[in-house]
């Protein structure tokens, strides 16, 4: 940690919107595209076809200087201050640890969900914010604020990064108490290294890429990588049972966590000592993922931690239909050498992501035109259907060459043409800049959003043909401008399914309350998915975004027990954040 503590506002994130504030898309006179910084590798580069494309799809005309105005002096109402609970912090702790300014209570009173939140927040208002955002720097003090709290009657809201995308951070309407938001990321250190055990323990508000980046410098590695990485805690992997692109090869957080210490109304919640794996009756911390806040705060947990891959190999191969995609991945997930991370797009995201490359020059113009020609005239492939599936490969040297060889023989019995590394590497690092495509495509009237599931084999074509047709009902029925955009890829395999992640975005010009309408769109596509066999989520969660679908996913007695355990645990409710099972 710098010497100078941690406040959210004053960092280098852009704070309502995505990402950092040197990052960014910009829009050029010539209506060529570029993205401000160095943190990627689109960063510096003229994207002619970006807006072409937008344009295309969605069936609309980007004007450069109709833009949407943002609400600079945004409204937020005083604090709610129970006096009481007030001049115990202050006779408790520091003056550093807590906050009622105005600018810092905003900005801890919602994640990324697009239209409950940020669409919200950016050009109209949120109904309630937090009262005080609270800078905890140990679990000793963790535990003083949540006793105080418990005394008091006051809501405590556990923040980490504030990549939450399912309205886990909103501030529920019914609640009257004071509500505290609890900044976990001043703790932010290792507090120790086994490396013979290659266990790691670590405090909870440490980013992934923070925690990497210590790790690395002792040659280790967690290889936990959601698209968020950047910004998001260790404690909100935990809290929402996140995912990473790298499962394959290192596990889902539930995999990669022995060990996990939450402060609670009661106590403390933790094994004496984590775990590779025992036979010890109920596991107390199985409940704990996916908590999403209900229960308490997560202070620290204890994580694999596994060797730097001695080898680092990228690699892709283009499919003529999505059909042959999936059958290609489906053969993949019965063999031994499935890679770190294997992504299949669709074609409108294989168009997407060919609309984001620098228009070639000179010689490398020629060769690509050679490689394009024979791509759709000599081997069949149809620009309107083909699509792609991405690589990454990491071991030794030994295990990588394993991969690279049956992979990519494999691919070529069904079907596939070898696309290589370079494109590999590309739509993996794609990941990490298009998040910030959202705000740059909402200033010009177009509202968008992310969404997954979990879906059997048998039943993915029935899913996606389900969401798709549900979101062109429903814009054709609202009389939306333009067309509706959707897209989907599979960045996750398993033994019987897949993870379906899907793109969504429209054009909203005119249209009043769009963010509510949008809003009222995607419940209506997540409950055709939940229809067809998908999930209520992934790993985004359900926080109060998908709340209306848990009792299609928990029989009535199962969120009797975990409510029964809530109330035991926690019976003034302080950790109110109602979330799940617990939304009003």
């Amino acid at each position: 940690m710098a010497d100078k503590k941690f406040v959210a506002v004053n960092q280098e994130t852009w704070g309502h919107k995505w990402g950092f504030r040197d990052t960014a898309f910009v829009l050029h006179e010539d209506r060529t595209v570029s993205m401000t910084g160095d943190r990627y590798d689109l960063c510096g580069n003229r994207m002619p076809d970006l807006i072409p494309y937008v344009e295309e799809v969605l069936d609309i005309e980007i004007k450069p200087n109709d833009v949407m105005q943002e609400v600079e002096s945004k409204p937020v109402k005083p604090p709610n201050i129970n006096q009481d609970f007030l001049n115990r912090v202050k006779s408790t702790f520091p003056e550093d640890r807590y906050s009622t300014e105005d600018k810092d209570r905003l900005l801890h009173s919602h994640g990324q969900t697009t239209s409950e939140e940020v669409y919200k927040i950016l050009y109209n208002k949120i109904d309630r914010t937090a009262d005080m955002v609270f800078y905890v720097e140990s679990q000793e003090e963790t535990k003083q604020l949540v006793e105080i709290a418990d005394d008091c009657d006051v809501c405590l809201i556990p923040f980490g990064g504030g990549t939450s995308v399912s309205s886990a951070l909103k501030i529920p309407d019914q609640e009257q108490r004071m509500v505290v938001a609890v900044d976990l990321r001043r703790m932010d250190k290792v507090e120790w290294i086994n490396e013979e055990d290659r266990r790691v323990c670590v405090q909870a508000g440490i980013t992934g890429s923070a925690l990497e980046d210590l790790l690395s410098e002792r040659g280790f590695c967690v290889g936990h990588e959601p698209d968020s990485v950047e910004l998001s805690t260790l404690g909100g992997w935990i809290a929402t049972n996140a995912s990473g692109m790298k499962k394959n090869r290192y596990g889902n957080i539930e995999d990669i966590v022995e060990n996990i210490t939450m402060i609670t109304p009661k106590g403390i919640i933790e094994q004496v000592d984590p775990l590779s794996r025992a036979s010890i009756g109920f596991k107390p911390q199985t409940i704990l993922f996916g908590s999403e806040g209900n229960l308490g705060i997560i202070t620290k947990a204890v994580l694999k931690i596994h060797k730097k891959p001695e080898t680092k190999q990228y690699n892709s191969v283009v499919f003529k239909t999505w059909d042959e995609g999936v059958n290609f991945l489906y053969e993949l997930s019965k063999t031994n050498y499935i890679p770190s991370s294997v992504r299949l797009v669709d074609n409108v995201q294989f168009r997407f992501g060919q609309a984001l490359k620098p228009r070639a020059q000179g010689f490398a113009k020629l060769i690509d035109s050679i490689k394009k020609f024979v791509v759709l005239n000599i081997k069949g492939f149809d620009a309107e259907t083909m699509c792609a599936v991405t690589f990454l490969m990491e071991g030794t040297a030994k295990e990588v060459a394993y991969q690279q060889k049956n992979i990519l023989s494999l691919a070529k019995k069904q079907g596939g043409l070898v696309g290589g590394p370079g494109n590999g590497k590309r739509g993996y690092m794609l990941t990490f800049a298009i998040a910030y495509m959202r705000d740059f495509l909402t200033d010009y009237h177009v509202i968008g959003e992310t969404m997954e599931t979990t879906v059997p084999w048998s039943k993915i074509e029935d899913v996606c043909k389900a969401a798709t047709e549900t979101l062109f009902d429903l814009h054709a029925k609202h009389n939306i401008p333009g067309k509706p955009y959707i897209s989907y890829r599979i960045p996750q395999i398993y033994h019987t399914g897949v993870c379906i992640y899907f793109m969504l975005g429209m054009s909203v010009k005119g249209i009043d309350a769009a963010e509510d309408l949008f809003g009222d769109i995607e419940h209506a596509i997540r409950k055709a998915i939940m229809d067809k066999g998908g999930s209520i989520s992934h790993h985004h969660g359900v926080g109060k975004l998908r709340k209306d679908f848990m009792p299609d996913t928990l029989t009535k007695t199962s969120m009797e027990l975990i409510r029964d355990m809530k109330k035991s645990h926690d019976p003034n409710n302080v950790f109110g954040v109602r979330n799940g099972i617990f939304a009003e």
